[in-house]
């Protein structure tokens, strides 16, 4: 083999070997399932290998396939440990920041908070994930995450800006709201699916109301929260989420075991990059504010 080896092509390798599927690694790289295959078939008949074997279930790598991506990640940590040193090298309070948060947060209190924000700095714009899992920050998939986690990955540097309280809510008309004590068992429940299994929620769910009746499931707080407000049953929910929700009353207040922290965090390489050192000390100290309401102590706070 004579050629140059392209890094677009391994690029390509690995995301089909670490999504498992041309579709998955069409997503990772912001194109479409052809193009992936085209570069695919290309590559391995440049090299006269067959990188992968086609199974119903998907693309797995051959022993080929292995050797070369277990180089290829060797190039790509450098490449990505390189690209954040250069950032965390920007001085300028502009370009594009990637925050990676929970849907719970951005249904809740962040808005406002990235609104201020972009007053301050308007030549950063912000880009804003909500997938449920951590973003990878070592890989510059965001710059900062804004999360409720138990202990933060090493490889993150940041600040836990106050603890997470969870409560029962209710929608107003719901029989319970009406009640003086309520009995946790004798209502039907929203609850979380196998998803958020991890979740604080779920755990409290399955220690304190291990027989709860379900009246639905749902992979989403956020929703859990709008069936509550609907009267399809009692929800436990983070009470930023519960006590800001129009239509919502708090009923009772769990106890909830390991409770997760909100934290602001970055990678180290980026801690010193102007956009994101004005981010994160911007939404520390405005979490901080909120800490109250973040912790259960009071319904609202008005910033």
């Amino acid at each position: 083999m004579n050629e140059q080896i392209d890094w677009e092509d391994l690029h390509t390798v690995l995301a089909v070997a670490e999504a498992g599927s041309l579709a998955g690694a069409a997503r990772r790289l912001g194109v479409n399932h052809t193009t992936v295959l085209r570069r695919i078939g290309g590559f391995e008949q440049r090299l006269g290998l067959r990188l992968f074997d086609r199974l119903p279930g998907g693309y797995a790598l051959t022993a080929g396939g292995e050797e070369l991506v277990a180089a290829a990640r060797g190039m790509a940590a450098t490449v990505e440990a390189l690209e954040r040193r250069l950032a965390g090298q920007d001085l300028r309070l502009e370009g594009t920041l990637r925050v990676a948060t929970a849907d719970t947060l951005m249904a809740s209190v962040l808005p406002s908070l990235l609104a201020q924000f972009r007053e301050l700095h308007p030549g950063i714009v912000l880009e804003v994930t909500t997938a449920n899992l951590m973003a990878n920050l070592t890989r510059r998939d965001a710059d900062v995450a804004i999360r409720p986690v138990l202990e933060p990955p090493e490889t993150l540097v940041g600040r836990r800006v106050a603890g997470i309280a969870f409560a029962v809510y209710a929608a107003a008309s719901h029989p319970a709201a009406r009640a003086g004590a309520v009995d946790p068992a004798a209502h039907a429940w929203v609850t979380p699916d196998d998803s958020l299994a991890g979740t604080a929620v779920a755990r409290w769910m399955r220690q304190a109301l291990p027989a709860a009746a379900v009246a639905l499931r749902t992979d989403s707080l956020v929703e859990m929260c709008r069936a509550a407000r609907a009267g399809i049953g009692l929800a436990a929910l983070p009470c930023y989420l519960g006590d800001t929700s129009e239509g919502l009353v708090r009923i009772a207040t769990p106890t909830v075991p390991e409770s997760a922290a909100l934290w602001v965090l970055t990678h180290e390489d980026l801690r010193r990059t102007a956009r994101v050192s004005a981010f994160t000390e911007f939404a520390a100290a405005a979490l901080t504010r909120q800490r109250d309401l973040l912790e259960g102590r009071r319904p609202a706070v008005a910033e």
